[in-house]
């Protein structure tokens, strides 16, 4: 069996990864982690989880999956929270940002990679990264450091893996691109006063530059299937053709 587990399975992207494993074979295995239940599948464990809240994501475990070929952590969920410059922001916009953004995540990574350290079979780690952790976007300060870090907790771990021992994790940080979610619907919602390139991201609507999640969902699928063709622990999904 191969088991997915995934953040943020409610809609966008997160929703989109979910129904294509468990739609590309049987033997997939899909368990969603996020506030609200999405999908409904024979194969779909859904587990209610605040991300904002790290006592919530510390209470969850991995369970042992003795049957398992392949087990894969997708830290997908993100909020791009309040869009103001930095001066401007409310201190718990800012504390929920970085809880759902970087803290969940590296504490799932973390209980992820104890649970499963002595397990013999193919373990990968798929965050995802934004353009946002290497450019620095007016009104963002928040999220982009928050994508910077995932960044590095990624290429750190990468290190630490290369002297794991018999039974090592892959993990990499894929950056998906602009992509047609409530995100972006967030994004232009923003004021203009406050995100002085608020017109890039609604001509990115309304000129067709935002990627549909399924076509988005299929590039990480094939990343997954191809994992020895990637060296860097950076990658864009840019540079991988339309599956």
């Amino acid at each position: 069996m191969n088991y997915y587990y995934i953040t943020g399975t409610s809609r966008g992207l997160g929703k989109a990864l979910a129904e294509h494993f468990l739609n590309a074979a049987p033997n997939n295995c899909v368990i969603g982690i996020s506030r609200s239940q999405g999908l409904e599948h024979k194969n779909y464990t859904h587990y209610a989880v605040d991300l904002g809240d790290p006592e919530m994501v510390r209470e969850f475990h991995f369970p042992p999956h003795h049957d398992a070929r392949q087990i894969v952590l997708i830290n997908n969920a993100g909020v791009i929270g309040m869009i103001r410059p930095a001066g401007k922001t409310s201190a718990g916009a800012i504390i929920n940002n970085y809880n759902v953004n970087l803290i969940a995540p590296a504490l799932l990574t973390n209980s992820f990679m104890k649970a499963y350290a002595e397990s013999n079979v193919k373990k990968i780690i798929l965050n995802i990264s934004s353009g946002a952790a290497k450019n620095p976007i007016e009104g963002w300060a928040n999220y982009c450091s928050a994508k910077a870090g995932i960044d590095m907790l990624s290429r750190v771990i990468a290190e630490e893996q290369k002297n794991a021992g018999a039974y090592p994790f892959r993990i990499l940080s894929v950056e998906p691109g602009v992509v047609d979610t409530q995100m972006q619907e967030e994004i232009r919602s923003a004021s203009p006063e406050d995100f002085r390139r608020l017109n890039d991201f609604i001509n990115y609507k309304i000129e067709n530059q935002l990627a549909h999640p399924a076509i988005i969902a299929k590039k990480y699928a094939y990343i997954l299937e191809h994992m020895d063709h990637f060296n860097d622990v950076l990658v864009s999904v840019k540079n991988i053709a339309e599956q």
